[in-house]
Formats: structure tokens, C-alpha cells, sequence
């Protein structure tokens, strides 16, 4: 994957100060760095700049970016971030209509197919991607993101100029711009967050291109466009029809994304979603007379400390071994302790530009390091469980009465720690019931639905456009830190929209959670592997953690400097870090107990003092 920026305004000549606008280029991609540092590069035109921060997966010679191509006397030009799947079919279609190409990179392919087409040429694209097209001939810059929203791509409008980056911290980079927290930016951290309301960008001014749309940047101003969406359709077939598409889809899905010039790997944690990417990736790789990597996770001392419970019925180890000895794999083993998972906290900040999901996500940041260390790529499991129906929240009456989001549906464990003025200014209660209101409205109804398959057509589409997003969020920057490019096969467009309309009949026939996609993996796993009963990411159970992160939060109370306790209040603080935390209970999500909530603290501190916020 790739870092991109840059900025357009048709009113302004960019050129007449090349230098200056130049070096704010480089500074956009150097921030981002990490995202590539293979190669780096600029392109400044009149009313355009782009710059690229390069991680060389495709074409390691030749794909340098950002590209420039002529074509009627014009030369247009593409930052783009991402992996296109479906390169060589359209590289075959752009040359019957006499399109020439200089490199094998896929950079070039879009870069050809938005020349020959314009903007609806993305509707050809299997990927993930986010893409900044200048378009010579209107003189417009074009933004693009994947249908999924696998690739982030953030923007702010400043007058007639645009600026944009794959992170935040690239647009942070351009003087003048400076990170701001309104009313609606501090909820969207104390009453949404660790997730983020889709579009948003948190510090005041900043919004995110919307998976699936994209932004003509003109100048007649700058408007975003659908070129995706769900619909609503009556599934016509039959049960082993339903089963024999889905079982080609993540099959072909998988094989697709593991092109790539570089070796790949897979993470594995036993389930039934790993362990089909990884099935699928070893028997690929061993007709090529190759091994597949195969990489782990699991926290120091867990084998000691960990306490099965509903939302975690077992550790994973005992999964990992049954399918290394199936794949005959080279897996690493690989494990986090308790002062890497808190120290990389910080780290999660400065890879997100916010605060993230506590050490859900410090630890997958950590372990991505170390994955790093080994290859470049890695295909995943995730998106299966909010695809295929996975969590609790799809099965629970609860979840179903509840008009809020299930995964979050009680706030008082979110209000516990805030000053009462605090509360009053959020009204926490209103943002969460406007915010779901608004989402739940968006979902494509179907009229022969009954009220509880409507219901749960709703909780399915709250899954993808939030809970997902939240998680593809912390994959990409987790990754992406470390210069590790993480696919996700199962976000596959294709996939989303044939299950999608799949019966929940069929997708849990027999009371079979996810049975629809166990069912496709039939004859690619051992059974014990394919019918496990889920299990989600794990975390430490040993509680010497939650005494550090104690250690760590009374430092902050005790520190006049330290932003985040304007908002807490002290007293309240001290009868949380008193009393023990309650592993079972989640307040965001699975796994987001006591511990993450004091996680959580120590992020937006350090995010408010590493960053400079200002509260506006």
C-alpha cells in the first residue's frame, strides 16, 4: 500500500511559487511515510499537486508514482493507494481500444481506464483503493474510494482549495491547518468513539471521502458522487445454489488477492475465517512448489491468566496447532506483553491521528511490527463475522429492542468518568439517538421482508457502515504503520452484495452461526476447525495489565498539564481505578471491558498534547 496527498484549487497558479508548494508536497508524503517508504514522489501543474509515499508490492521497477500520461496533448496524473484485482482483465479491454502501456503496474491501468472513461471507470475496479485523478481535460481532480472503505482518504475544503491525504496527519501538515475539537468532534470521541460516524474526520473541518462515492473537484466547486451501494433484492436461490456462489466468491476473492511481486503470508488464529484464507492461500501456493507463512497472536502468560467466558469461550493456541499441522504451514507464534501492548498506545495514536480501540488495537499494531519482519503482505480474516451475521448482536432479542447501536447500547458506562457539566454540554443521549436515526434511515428496505428480517437487514447494515468500517480502520493503520500491506478478502464487493440478500435462513440454518459461510468452506477444513464456535481477537486476561494502565492514569490525574481531565471528573476517576474491572461486560463492542476504558484515557491525553488540539 501507498500513502497519497495532495491539494487542488482552480483559482490559484500553484506554479507561480513551485518551490514553496512543492516542499509542502514533500512534507504531505513524509508525515505518511510509513504508509511507503520504498519510493516517494511529487507532481505539481498549475491548479494540482500530488505527492505519493510509496510501498512497492506490484511492479517493484516501474511503478513509480504519482504517474503522468499523455494523451489528446494533455497530460493527466494519478496518486493512488491500493491493489486492483481484476488488472489484467482491463488491461486487455483498454488495449483493444488502443491503449498502450509502459509498465505491468496496475497504477497505470487506472490511470489509462479514467482517461479512456472518466470518473464511472471505477465501477469496473475490483480493489481496494483510494485515488487522486487529475483530470486534464476539465481540469478537476478526482477522489476515489473503495466501496468497502478499506482505504481511507480524508479531505478539508479552505476556501476554493481542497486538500486531501490517505491520513489526517498529511493534511495536518499544510500550514495553516491546525487540529481543532468542536461539540460534534468531542462526541464523536466520548459518546461514538472508538468507532466514527462515517464522512466524519473528527477535528473540526475535516471529512472523509465515503466508501463507494467519489469527489469531481471543479471549478464549479466540489460534489461527491454514489457509484456503489447495497440493494435490496428478493434472493431467488435455492439453498445449495446459495451455498456453491458464496463458496466461489470467497474462494475467488482469496485467489485474487494474493497476486502480488512479493511473498505473502496469512494471519492465523484457528477460526473459521483465517483458517479458510489460509486454506485456500496454502493449497494456491503448493501447486507452486511453495510453503505458506503463517503468522499468530496471543499475549504473554494468557495460557495462565485467561478465563473463558461468552464472548471468548477459548483461547486460540490449541486452533492454531490443529491447522499448522493441516496446512503444514512455517507459522510464527507470535505474542505481546503487558508494557509493549501499553506503550504502544502512543504508537496507535500517532498511526490512527485519534484515539483508537485501547490496546484492541495497540496490540494488533504490535503485532503487525513484528509480522513486518517477515513479509510485506498479509492476507486476513476480517469482515466475515459483520458479512455473514458472526456477532452476538445479530442473535440477541436484546439487540433487537434496542433503538441504538448494539454494540454500544448501554452509554452510562461511557458517562462514569465525566464531569456533570460535561455531560450537559455533550448530551451525549441525543448525538447517539440522532446518529443511529440517520444510519438505520439509510438501510435499503425490501418490501416482502418481514418485521424481523427488516430488523435484521438493519443491524446488518449498522454492521457494515460502522462496526466494519471500525475495523477495517484499525487494520489499515495497525498495518499500514509498520509499512505492512493487510488485504481483506472477504470485503470483496461481490461477496457483500450477494449475501447481503441472502436469508438469515440460510445464512444460520439449524442455528448455525455463520452457517452459510461454514458451509461453503465444506471439504477445505477439518470439521473441529470449520463448525468452531466463535471466538473473537484476543486479549491479556492477566491483570498486572490493568494495574499499569492504573499506574499510568493516576499519573495523569495528578499532572496539571494533562488535557483529557477537563473532562473527567476526579472523584468519579478514583472510585473507577478502586474497584475491579468487569471482564465480561464490554462497553464498546466484545472486548472493550475496564481496562480499555482506561486505555482509552491515556490515548486521548496523549492525543490532545502530542497533536496541540484546541477546543473550538
Amino acid at each position: 500500500m501507498c500513502g497519497i496527498a495532495g491539494f487542488y484549487n482552480p483559482h490559484r497558479n500553484y506554479l507561480e511559487e513551485e518551490a514553496r508548494y512543492r516542499d509542502i508536497l514533500k512534507d504531505m508524503a513524509a508525515v505518511q511515510r510509513h504508509r511507503g517508504p520504498d519510493d516517494s514522489g511529487v507532481c505539481l501543474s498549475k491548479h494540482t499537486g500530488l505527492s505519493h509515499a510509496r510501498l512497492s508490492i506490484i511492479d517493484l521497477v516501474s511503478g513509480h508514482q504519482p504517474m503522468e500520461k499523455e494523451a489528446g496533448g494533455r497530460t493527466y496524473s494519478i496518486a493512488y493507494n491500493g491493489e486492483l484485482y481484476n488488472t489484467e482483465e482491463l488491461r486487455t479491454e483498454l488495449r483493444a481500444q488502443g491503449h498502450s502501456f509502459a509498465t505491468t503496474s496496475d497504477t497505470e491501468v487506472i490511470l489509462t481506464g479514467c482517461i479512456e472513461y472518466g470518473p464511472d471507470f471505477v465501477k469496473r475496479l475490483n480493489g481496494i483503493f483510494a485515488i487522486a485523478f487529475y483530470d486534464a481535460l476539465h481540469d478537476r481532480v478526482i477522489l476515489f474510494r473503495d466501496r468497502a472503505g478499506v482505504k481511507p482518504l480524508f479531505y478539508t475544503v479552505r476556501g476554493d482549495e481542497i486538500l486531501f491525504a490517505s491520513e489526517l496527519k498529511g493534511i495536518l501538515a499544510v500550514p495553516g491547518i491546525r487540529p481543532e475539537l468542536d461539540r460534534k468532534g468531542l462526541n464523536e470521541v466520548f459518546s461514538i468513539g472508538p468507532a466514527r460516524t462515517y464522512g466524519c474526520g473528527v477535528f473540526a473541518g475535516m471529512e472523509e471521502v465515503l466508501p463507494g462515492h467519489f469527489l469531481i473537484c471543479s471549478p464549479e466547486g466540489v460534489s461527491s458522487h454514489c457509484y456503489w451501494k447495497l440493494v435490496s433484492l428478493p434472493h431467488e436461490d435455492s439453498y445449495e445454489k446459495t451455498i456453491e456462489k458464496t463458496a466461489f466468491l470467497v474462494q475467488d476473492s482469496i485467489k485474487r488477492q494474493m497476486v502480488s511481486d512479493v511473498p505473502i503470508c496469512t494471519f492465523l488464529s484457528g477460526g473459521v475465517d483465517s483458517s479458510l484464507v489460509s486454506a485456500v492461500c496454502a493449497a494456491e501456493l503448493k501447486k507452486q512448489g511453495k510453503k505458506l507463512t503463517t503468522f499468530s497472536f496471543d499475549f504473554v502468560n494468557n495460557d495462565k491468566y485467561f478465563k473463558a467466558n461468552s464472548f471468548q469461550p477459548s483461547q486460540d493456541r490449541p486452533f492454531v496447532d490443529r491447522m499448522v499441522e493441516f496446512l503444514d504451514s512455517d507459522h510464527h507464534y507470535l505474542e505481546c506483553g503487558n508494557t509493549d501492548q501499553a506503550d504502544r498506545l502512543c504508537d496507535s495514536v500517532l498511526a490512527h491521528d485519534l484515539p483508537a480501540m485501547g490496546d484492541i488495537d495497540s496490540s494488533m499494531l504490535h503485532f503487525c511490527s513484528l509480522v513486518k519482519e517477515h513479509n510485506k503482505v498479509a492476507l486476513t480474516g476480517e469482515c466475515a463475522d459483520e458479512i455473514f451475521g458472526g456477532y452476538p448482536w445479530f442473535h440477541k432479542e436484546e439487540c433487537f429492542r434496542a433503538h441504538t447501536f448494539p454494540w454500544t447500547m448501554d452509554l452510562e458506562a461511557r458517562k462514569v468518568l465525566l464531569k456533570d457539566d460535561f455531560l450537559d454540554y455533550l448530551q451525549m443521549d441525543e448525538y447517539v439517538k440522532e446518529t443511529y436515526e440517520r444510519s438505520v434511515a439509510e438501510t435499503p428496505a425490501l418490501s416482502e421482508d418481514s418485521p424481523t428480517e427488516a430488523r435484521r437487514r438493519e443491524i446488518s447494515y449498522l454492521n457494515l457502515r460502522w462496526f466494519m468500517q471500525t475495523l477495517l480502520n484499525r487494520m489499515d493503520r495497525a498495518s499500514m504503520y509498520s509499512s505492512l500491506e493487510a488485504r481483506v478478502p472477504f470485503a470483496d464487493h461481490r461477496i457483500m452484495e450477494y449475501v447481503w440478500n441472502v436469508p438469515w435462513d440460510m445464512k444460520t440454518r439449524d442455528g448455525l452461526v455463520k452457517n452459510l459461510l461454514r458451509q461453503s468452506g465444506k471439504g477445505l477444513l477439518p470439521d473441529d476447525i470449520l463448525f468452531r464456535r466463535k471466538s473473537p481477537y484476543p486479549k491479556t486476561y492477566d491483570t498486572n495489565y490493568e494495574k499499569l494502565l492504573t499506574s499510568r492514569v493516576l499519573e495523569i490525574m495528578n499532572d496539571s498539564s494533562s488535557p483529557v481531565m477537563q473532562f473527567l471528573d476526579r472523584k468519579k476517576l478514583e472510585t473507577f481505578l478502586q474497584n475491579p474491572s468487569d471482564y465480561g461486560k464490554p462497553w464498546y463492542g466484545q472486548l472493550m471491558a475496564g481496562p480499555q476504558m482506561l486505555a482509552y484515557i491515556l490515548q486521548i491525553d496523549y492525543w490532545m498534547k502530542a497533536y496541540k488540539i484546541s477546543l473550538v
